[in-house]
């Protein structure tokens, strides 16, 4: 033998047999399709009309046909007409040539207007003139000492028994010296704030010891007074400058005369206009010749 395999007849049989035999067992298996049936669109069933459909169609039948109207031709201007004249003549159309102010460009917009209301709720009520404010309640008062050093203020003080809020007694409380006359505007500032507390603690009665010569000086006080809802009333010691120099020898602590003269000039007396609502004026008795 040379190496060659020789199949026998009855192997290519069984082989062929074997085929056949698969072939039919798919074909069993698989699903028979129904046969191809040619269609014809003309025999088709018509639809069902349904009786919204049908009611439609009846008034579309009823209905008259409407004739488009013709669209209005656009109005041609004379330029128009001369460049398709021009176009015309020589056998060109030109492009129109867009104005200014046209598609491209937007127009300025007017601000609305506010549509006028004719009803009766929105109509414009009359205003009515504000009466006069109720008078404010008068919480207490503060009373101010206004004159020279050596016309008595103290002296009165003493004699009807008050304690007022002195500038003097706050020198000595800060510096032991009742003299002292420098930092006046840290003595006066902290003897503000005691009136100031003493108007928040509703106190009904409240005295200054000051010199208060000028309404300047005398406008800090009032504003305190009537912003915390206080009277303010003046007391003013109008005595000469001789007899205060005179009595400014006999005091423990004394002033110079020029210093005396220099404040004497600067004094002016209270007025109703710088918002006093009562004004003492306290004057020296004259002496009867003997």
């Amino acid at each position: 033998m040379d190496g060659t395999i020789c199949y026998k007849p009855s192997m290519r049989k069984w082989m062929r047999d074997k085929f056949k035999r698969r072939k039919k067992v798919q074909e069993e298996a698989a699903p028979q399709s129904a046969p191809l049936q040619p269609a014809y669109f003309e025999s088709e069933p018509e639809p069902v009309k349904t009786r919204a459909s049908a009611a439609s169609s009846e008034r579309q039948s009823a209905a008259p046909e409407r004739t488009p109207e013709p669209a209005s031709p656009e109005p041609v201007t004379d330029t128009e007409r001369g460049n398709a004249a021009q176009g015309s003549s020589a056998g060109v159309r030109r492009p129109r040539r867009r104005r200014r102010g046209g598609r491209g460009r937007k127009r300025p917009q007017q601000p609305a207007q506010p549509a006028s209301s004719t009803s009766a709720d929105q109509a414009s009520v009359p205003s009515v003139p504000a009466g006069p404010k109720p008078p404010q309640a008068i919480k207490g008062v503060v009373v101010l000492a206004i004159g020279l050093p050596g016309s008595g203020k103290s002296s009165w003080f003493k004699r009807h028994n008050i304690s007022p809020l002195s500038s003097d007694l706050l020198r000595s409380l800060l510096f032991d010296d009742p003299a002292e006359q420098g930092f006046q505007d840290l003595v006066f500032s902290n003897l503000r704030s005691m009136l100031k507390a003493r108007l928040l603690a509703r106190r009904p009665l409240n005295y200054v010891d000051a010199t208060n010569l000028t309404p300047h000086d005398r406008h800090s006080w009032i504003k305190l007074a009537k912003d915390f809802g206080y009277e303010v009333q003046a007391v003013f010691f109008d005595v000469p400058v001789e007899v205060c120099l005179e009595r400014n020898q006999r005091r423990e602590r004394v002033v110079s005369d020029d210093v005396m003269r220099s404040i004497a000039e600067k004094l002016k007396a209270p007025t109703f206009d710088e918002g006093f609502s009562k004004i003492t004026a306290g004057r020296v008795k004259q002496q009867s010749p003997a």
